[in-house]
């Protein structure tokens, strides 16, 4: 760290002034989708963003750091999704003579693309600001919700251009432009649109655009071509100022003076061009660059203070990015005027909330919601309703799976949606229809045609020979059901209940004694053939388990461990098998099937790097030997996080893997959504203050707590002595206190009474 870097931290962690300071919107997975959504506010809609990589797949939001090149500036990102997409409406200053096509790393010469360097780029919470090599421009972004300005500041005296390229989306070499539209609507505005087939099969956007100095010259572009007026025989008409198409560019001409700075500002919508241009002019009045960057600060504070600790300069960059992270998606996706575009691609109107899309399910139910449910109720709220809004626009009556812009993309397995919104309406999260969520909970549960579940019903398991990732289903669907009792039993519907629960058990039976690892079994009740629990899928060329190993998904039974350390054959047999996924020796198949970037976040087979392994750590307390649960915490937190380009050692996932981070540091965390505890396991931070959504604090303390300080000695929960390493909701949801003393050396006499708080 630089003198005057350190200065700066030492001026913030006196006084915090501004905790968006501590964010690095750089983290992200180096070589697999880094997370780098770009200049956004908390939760927005738009996300200006350079893009090095559009054709890459594992380039999913759009950046990677180790690129030698920038294409553009396109207006929307996804964050760490594993999958690309987004990517719309690409913005690209040139000088001389333009160009039309995107040209190639190796060769940027050849198109738009320019060389940059890393040292004369910066980015913080809402800023961007890099100077393009070949070109000599130098960009910056800032947005807001909805809207946000480029400004680029031209070198030199001659021909300068801004070209947009309706014809870029994140593609990973896959998705297309079905169709889009330009239309110049004056002399210093531009709207259009696209409808791309993608990871979502029909999504449709707009963008509008206005200009600070109007246009020397304005053409569209067809097909590397401009549009020209021409009258045919038949009397047909073909504007320039509007055309139609499926490879079109909209290019501003100007004169530049050396120095002269032109911005651009720019909004989207799912509903229309008209909308978009509401969205522009009612959140961007005026051209004041650094108003909107500040405003967009501001907010970042705000949101940020959510949480408050204390901690080294690194620890404060390394959590605080991470909220970051957590508060980017889902993304706010009604217009100012309360519309959006619908899953039945019907306009809407929303009503007394906001609706948000970006729902990556299997992913965040497990800490991203949770952590929402606590410290963003009006927002997780929102999103509940969204998710309701969404399974009345199914024509299946489905809650979605994995949404994406009005879209349902099928990705992943379970129903999800129904632990969030469990979780949100037993932490009190209100604003919404509990009776009519419930309903919607249920009916996705039962509905016959979902991916084995008529079969689920009947057998008590998902069968291997009529669906695959058959044994992930069977597990997700055990805990998703567990979810849906929780819900049942507190809106009194006592035969819901006693239903749900039985099928949550289902986990028990696709355990194999035999193996002692969950294994899938056929719809006549027969054990899957050439098994092996430490292969990918279970077995070579088998598809039983959903990304991963039944080694790793064979401790997915949040919602009853108790029942698994039985099954295995008590506390002792547990813990030892636990040690066993972490020191065991990778087999080259396994290791064959991971990146680098995977690998790094492997301890033997578990992968912290994938959701399914986020809760087994704290599988130690259920144990009672939380000692070895603080080990792993603490190994995980120290290699597998930090406040650098390609820390993260998996795709952040739509904030879940920044969440587990967050919980992790304040020393509990969420293994079973939608029950009334936390596990404890131990805390990273020396403090830590939640302000929970309803105005109350809960603040953590770990005193003498340091490298080598890593295990609790005792603890105090709200003035009481605290020997559980469960920590109860009702404990913490009216504010208080956690105090834990630490020491080098386990006390295994601390956390040992492993009984769940009734």
């Amino acid at each position: 760290m630089t003198a005057l870097a350190l200065l700066g931290y030492l001026r913030l962690n006196a006084a915090d002034a501004h905790l968006s300071d501590y964010v690095h919107p750089f983290v992200g997975a180096q070589g697999e989708g880094n997370t780098f959504p770009g200049p956004s506010a908390p939760f927005g809609m738009i996300q200006i963003s350079p893009d090095t990589d559009a054709t890459n797949w594992n380039t999913d939001s759009g950046y990677e750091y180790t690129d030698p090149t920038i294409l553009g500036f396109s207006l929307t990102h996804l964050s760490g999704t594993g999958c690309p997409d987004l990517g719309d409406f690409l913005f690209i200053p040139q000088v001389g003579t333009p160009a039309f096509v995107a040209g190639t790393k190796d060769h940027p010469e050849a198109g738009y693309q320019s060389a940059f360097s890393h040292t004369e780029e910066a980015a913080s919470a809402g800023y961007y600001k890099v100077k393009l090599q070949k070109s000599g421009v130098t960009t910056e972004l800032t947005a807001g919700e909805r809207a946000g300005i480029l400004r680029f500041t031209f070198p030199a005296s001659g021909e300068a251009s801004i070209m947009t390229d309706l014809t870029h989306v994140i593609n990973g070499g896959r998705w297309r432009i079905a169709q889009s539209r330009a239309r110049i609507e004056d002399g210093n505005t531009v709207t259009g649109f696209h409808l791309v087939n993608g990871w979502a099969k029909e999504r449709y956007l707009y963008f509008a655009a206005r200009y600070s100095r109007p246009f020397d010259e304005a053409q569209i572009i067809s097909n590397s071509k401009p549009v020209t007026y021409k009258s045919y025989i038949n009397y047909r008409f073909r504007s320039r100022n509007e055309v139609a198409g499926t490879n079109l560019q909209f290019l501003a001409k100007y004169k530049t003076k050396a120095g002269e700075v032109i911005q651009v500002k720019v909004a989207v919508s799912a509903v229309s061009a008209a909308n978009a241009l509401q969205n522009l002019d009612a959140e961007i009045p005026d051209w004041d660059f650094a108003k909107l960057q500040e405003t967009t600060r501001t907010k970042w504070d705000r949101e940020l203070s959510r949480i408050q600790i204390d901690g080294s300069p690194e620890q404060k960059a390394t959590f605080y990015t991470s909220l970051y992270h957590a508060f980017l998606v889902p993304n706010l996706y009604t217009d100012v005027n309360g519309q959006y575009r619908g899953l039945d691609q019907n306009i809407h109107q929303a009503k007394k909330f906001n609706r948000y899309t970006v729902f990556s399910l299997w992913d965040t139910y497990r800490a991203e919601h949770p952590l929402l449910a606590l410290i963003q109720e009006k927002r997780d709220s929102d999103m509940i309703n969204s998710i309701l809004d969404h399974y009345d626009e199914s024509v299946d009556h489905l809650l979605p799976m994995w949404e994406l812009q009005g879209n349902e993309i099928w990705c992943m397995i379970g129903y999800h949606a129904a632990p969030v919104i469990a979780d949100g309406f037993l932490k009190g999260v209100k604003g919404f229809d509990a009776e009519r969520a419930y309903a919607a909970a249920k009916a996705t549960a039962m509905n016959p045609d979902y991916d084995g579940i008529a079969a689920y019903r009947k057998l008590g398991w998902v069968p291997f020979d009529e669906e695959d990732e058959s044994l992930s289903k069977t597990l997700e669907y055990a805990y998703d059901d567990y979810a849906i009792a929780q819900m049942a039993k507190a809106l009194g519907k006592t035969a819901d209940y006693d239903y749900f629960m039985k099928s949550a058990a289902s986990y028990k039976n696709i355990y194999d004694p035999s193996s002692g690892w969950m294994r899938a079994k056929d719809s006549k009740g027969n054990w899957r053939l050439n098994f092996n629990a430490h292969l990918f899928g279970g077995g070579t060329n088998l598809q039983d388990v959903t990304e991963g190993t039944s080694s790793q998904y064979s401790w997915y039974v949040p919602q009853d461990v108790p029942g698994l350390i039985g099954l295995v054959g008590g506390k002792d047999k547990f813990v030892e098998k636990l040690d066993s996924l972490f020191d065991a020796k990778q087999s080259e198949v396994f290791r064959n099937e991971l990146s680098e970037n995977d690998l790094r976040g492997c301890i033997g087979e578990y992968w912290h790097g994938n959701e399914p392994a986020h809760h087994v750590i704290y599988l130690y307390c259920y144990a009672g030997q939380p000692w070895k649960a603080a080990e792993k915490l603490h190994q995980v937190v120290r290699t597998q996080y930090g406040s650098g380009p390609g820390s993260l050692c998996g795709n952040d996932d739509c904030g879940q893997m920044s969440a587990w981070y967050i919980f992790t540091c304040m020393g509990f965390y969420p293994v079973c959504p939608a029950s009334d505890y936390y596990v404890i396991g131990a805390p990273q931070l020396p403090k830590a203050v939640m302000n929970l959504s309803n105005g109350k604090k809960f603040t953590m303390t770990a005193v003498n707590i340091s490298e080598q300080n890593i295990y609790v000695q005792s603890a105090r929960l709200n003035g009481k002595n605290w020997n559980s390493p469960f920590l109860p909701y009702k404990e913490l949801k009216n504010g208080g206190s956690i105090a834990f003393i630490m020491g080098p050396q386990p006390n295994k006499d601390w956390g040992t009474n492993a009984t769940i708080p009734e």
